[in-house]
């Protein structure tokens, strides 16, 4: 669900190397780093920090619920602090966390507050009708002071430094962009924000909107229609990029209108795979796992995911069907037939990792750094 999908030449934020500009710190305020783009923002008051939490460690730790906030029809906001008033690891726009869930469910949420502070995290969980138990547990079971296990923040949507920026959300979709809106709007540079929903009731956090007037276009399909993307996207404009998280019908036709815009101007969040990426023939092979010394046969109907967890060896994965990138596992040798949704089209021609809960292999073995 968590991911930059963009035109070729693009990497993500844990395999490009794009320029990352820093601003110090000062006394009452924070700062926060984009690619290119530099931003201080300032930050409310927070209590001290008590215990630094490593930003970068695999490791996930507990976070307690400090707040559950009704944001939108079917939406919850949930605000999440270290339990012992620790600062929290820092991020950058466009990160998201995993939430691990009862019943071993890893969700991934964008994290949708300030960057700037350290105290809290802030998430916007969508009721999603057909639940597999996550949005819905924590719709229904989740309490005030109750705690959490998360990752450290993940950043594979980041923002990356443009002359100007449009800004595309449908539903539960705004949730990354707010935080990148937050860091242009520092920066000075210009930008539109189209935001769609269901109704006028069903769209979130409309109220941290509200005061970039003009700028912001909400669009209930209910009473307006669907966005006029033509207009917003139909002339390309060169040093602008294109930034665009929601459904896929959304997605599908934004891509279609960013055809001609310059390579590398559209970036896009799925939640859901892209149409037929998970077709295709399904042969057995067989998989290597090179840390283990297991070899295991992943036949027709499973995924390799599926065979090695069968075979004991236990995978950390959460979407199951290549959006999310939870599973990432290192290719050491073989020829990966990729079938996920999360991965740029750079990535999946280098060939050197590949998402084990839905892509197969090229030939009749792979081996895995597993």
């Amino acid at each position: 669900m968590i991911r930059q999908d963009c035109a070729p030449g693009q990497g993500d934020g844990a395999h490009s190397s794009g320029p990352v500009l820093s601003v110090p710190t000062n006394v009452g305020g924070a700062s926060f780093r984009v690619r290119g783009l530099a931003v201080e923002t300032s930050a409310r008051p927070a209590r001290a920090p008590t215990l630094l939490v490593v930003s970068d460690s695999p490791e996930p730790f507990h976070v307690v619920v400090t707040a559950l906030e009704p944001v939108a029809d079917g939406v919850l906001g949930l605000v999440l602090e270290h339990p012992s008033g620790a600062a929290l690891p820092g991020w950058e726009p466009g990160a998201h966390v995993d939430l691990h869930l009862p019943d071993g469910l890893v969700r991934q949420y964008s994290l949708c507050g300030d960057v700037a502070d350290t105290a809290r995290w802030r998430v916007g969980v969508l009721r999603e009708p057909a639940s597999r138990g996550g949005s819905a547990w924590l719709h229904e079971q989740l309490r005030v002071g109750e705690k959490l296990l998360v990752s450290a923040p993940r950043n594979n949507f980041p923002l990356v430094d443009a002359a100007g920026y449009v800004f595309v959300a449908g539903g539960i979709g705004v949730t990354p962009l707010l935080p990148m809106i937050a860091a242009v709007h520092a920066a000075g540079r210009p930008w539109t924000l189209a935001y769609g929903g269901r109704s006028r009731a069903s769209m979130a956090f409309v109220d941290v909107l509200a005061h970039h007037g003009d700028r912001v276009r909400l669009t209930a399909h209910d009473t307006d229609g669907l966005i006029d993307l033509d207009t917003l996207l139909g002339t390309p404009r060169e040093g602008v990029a294109v930034y665009c998280c929601g459904p896929e019908p959304l997605l599908d036709a934004v891509e279609s209108r960013c055809a001609a815009w310059p390579a590398g101007a559209l970036h896009v969040e799925r939640f859901a795979p892209k149409t037929g990426a998970l077709d295709g023939a399904r042969a057995s092979f067989e998989v290597e796992l090179a840390g283990s010394g297991v070899t295991v046969t992943v036949g027709a109907d499973e995924s390799i995911a599926d065979a090695v967890e069968a075979a004991g060896i236990d995978v950390v994965s959460s979407c199951r069907e290549g959006t999310c990138g939870t599973c990432e596992t290192t290719v050491l040798d073989g020829t990966p037939d990729h079938r996920d949704s999360y991965l740029t089209e750079d990535e999946q021609a280098a060939g050197d990792v590949m998402m084990i809960c839905c892509s197969r292999s090229c030939g009749p073995r792979l081996v895995l750094d597993l």
